[in-house]
């Protein structure tokens, strides 16, 4: 039988330590994301993988709310994020300083994400995008490519949440695993 590890076993990082913590080299773009709980989730799942920054965009809320804290547990203190009201020009400033920005989105042309290679020493941001309408069309088209989560139901739509978690395993253990 296995024994579950109790919290104060799990040799959890301060605040402090984690912030000196070296980070995996992915940004995270929330475009016009609405729901504060999907918020609250993906700051939790960047806090697990080491991610080293946020966007939030358009109208994605902002820490400090109630119901982002309610699923953050905390990770709006660790995980570094920032405010930009427009996508689009956030995406330009990213291109232009090297980073490679890729839409996590259902495209023509789009990289299935067991497929996505990446570069150990790429700069690499990830924008995914609305509950209902996905990432914006301009957003998309002026991304350097985009990731499609592999999906073999009837719905092929994953919430955001849930997206962000499959995409940032899959990305955080090919960095630091293979």
């Amino acid at each position: 039988m296995s024994r579950k590890i109790p919290n104060e076993e799990l040799e959890r990082l301060s605040v402090e330590a984690f912030k000196e913590e070296t980070k995996t080299p992915i940004i995270v773009i929330l475009d016009n994301i609405r729901s504060l709980n999907n918020i609250g989730s993906v700051f939790r799942t960047a806090d697990a993988f080491l991610i080293e920054k946020i966007y939030l965009c358009g109208i994605t809320a902002q820490p400090p709310h109630r119901d982002i804290n309610k699923t953050a547990l905390g990770a709006t203190e660790t995980v570094s994020w920032e405010y930009r009201e427009d996508t689009l020009a956030l995406v330009k400033d990213l291109q232009a300083s090297l980073c490679k920005v890729y839409a996590i989105e259902q495209v023509e042309g789009s990289i299935m994400l067991n497929d996505f290679k990446l570069e150990s020493r790429e700069k690499l941001a990830l924008v995914f995008g609305n509950e209902v309408e996905g990432v914006q069309q301009e957003v998309v088209n002026l991304c350097d490519g985009s990731i499609e989560i592999p999906q073999l139901g009837t719905k092929h739509s994953l919430n955001i949440a849930v997206s962000a978690g499959v995409v940032l395993w899959d990305l955080f253990a090919k960095l630091r695993y293979h």
